[in-house]
């Protein structure tokens, strides 16, 4: 084989090995970004039960200086409800949000360093 040959062989191997990493990154950003996307929207719903809770533990006072019967019971236990599911979507939410950023695509540059000091020795 020529000097030229295996010239050209190294290169194209290496443009090949750049198309797959450049992949990976392409692949691991539309995974964090879609984690991203699902955490927010999980945050937004809790921020919004989270305000339905407020929004039923005011009407539990109100119900419960109104009349001391039954009602104000079920509407705290319906403001406990709510609040619980706004917990429960915000853990979720931080988790998802946590684990998806920063989006940088951490597998694709780890495969870049070994395949630049391979090249290197």
């Amino acid at each position: 084989m020529s000097l030229g040959a295996a010239v050209r062989r190294v290169t194209d191997r290496a443009t090949a090995v750049t198309r797959l990493e450049i992949e990976l990154a392409t692949l691991e950003l539309r995974k964090k970004a879609a984690q991203l996307g699902i955490g927010i929207g999980l945050g937004l719903g809790a921020a919004l039960l989270g305000l339905l809770a407020f929004g039923f533990l005011l009407a539990t006072i109100a119900a419960a200086l109104a009349t001391f019967l039954a009602t104000w019971l079920a509407l705290l236990i319906m403001t406990a409800a709510l609040g619980c599911g706004a917990a429960l979507l915000g853990v979720i939410a931080l988790g998802l949000i946590k684990r998806s950023t920063p989006p940088v695509p951490v597998q694709a540059i780890h495969e870049a360093r070994l395949t630049k000091e391979r090249l290197q020795h």
